[in-house]
């Protein structure tokens, strides 16, 4: 048992989410309370949901590649999880804001419907709504190519995804 747990993967944790639609969610935006962010706005295109806080060291690793396929035109969401709106703002200022938006859930309550363990975590949103895959740990280039690729470029095959060409990079 020893040898065959070697071998295992400590970021991997199975999710009951995926292949089942994305949970229902609307929060108020981190940028601006009076907007709202939820799954109506994800719906209908290939996007990432990452789960972030201010708190996370990890998130901080992972920022500069969000970015990165930001640029590249990648829709990511963000869900900010307990967390305080000031220190997620200053964040985003200093250090770039890589999502189409992010929705604020200083309670943890969204977080919960969406299995959150902790953060980061990266889960991928087919067109149709449901989760195609979900990632725990800081999302890196090798994670991109290896995991997150493949799926995109099947999704694609159905819908229109402009940046595949240059998240493919």
């Amino acid at each position: 048992f020893l040898w065959r747990g070697l071998s295992l993967n400590p970021n991997y944790v199975p999710s009951p989410l995926v292949g089942k639609p994305m949970p229902e969610f609307s929060l108020p935006s981190v940028a601006d309370p009076a907007t709202v962010v939820g799954a109506a706005d994800i719906k209908g295109r290939v996007a990432l949901v990452n789960v972030w806080g201010t708190w996370c060291v990890e998130c901080r690793h992972e920022h500069e590649f969000l970015l990165e396929l930001a640029r590249a035109g990648v829709p990511i969401y963000g869900l900010n999880v307990r967390d305080e709106r000031d220190s997620a703002l200053r964040w985003l200022t200093v250090l770039g804001n890589p999502y189409v938006d992010s929705g604020f859930d200083p309670e943890g309550k969204a977080a919960v419907d969406w299995g959150v363990t902790g953060a980061p975590e990266t889960f991928l949103i087919g067109a149709q709504g449901d989760i195609l895959h979900k990632h725990i740990s800081p999302l890196t280039r090798q994670i991109w190519r290896r995991d997150f690729l493949p799926l995109i470029e099947g999704q694609c095959r159905e819908i229109d995804c402009p940046f595949l060409a240059a998240a493919s990079r």
